[in-house]
């Protein structure tokens, strides 16, 4: 096959990507000119869920929040690999068993590690 060719399969997705963007320009574009342009004291205030707004937002959090947070989403991602392996476990037969088996060994090793490093205990 011809370079012309290769490229020709690739011109619809180039369009529809050139009509996409294209579409998400001339919104941002058309509320930008046409939109309210009424500004005030009122209207830049801090607004959640009716509630006054009450000190600083920029409050630091303690970094334990976000390993946490992290650490689960690893480890939840990580979980979900389990679900694919046991739709098919009787197809995969026992090389599917044993690369399992070695996955959960360094799925339990990484938690190990991170217990033992102190990693999730809450101050």
């Amino acid at each position: 096959m011809s370079q012309t060719g290769h490229v020709n399969e690739y011109l619809p997705i180039l369009i529809q990507f050139a009509v996409a963007l294209g579409f998400v320009v001339a919104v941002m574009l058309a509320t930008h000119a046409l939109g309210p342009k009424r500004k005030g004291k009122a209207k830049l205030d801090t607004f959640e869920c009716g509630i006054e707004v009450q000190g600083n937002a920029r409050i630091p959090f303690s970094i334990k929040y976000f390993l946490v947070a992290i650490l689960f989403v690893l480890f939840d991602v990580e979980v979900i690999f389990m679900y694919p392996w046991a739709v098919n476990f009787k197809t995969l037969g026992i090389d599917g068993l044993i690369e399992m088996l070695i996955f959960m060994a360094l799925l339990l090793t990484g938690f190990f590690y991170i217990i033992r490093k102190g990693a999730l205990k809450w101050e």
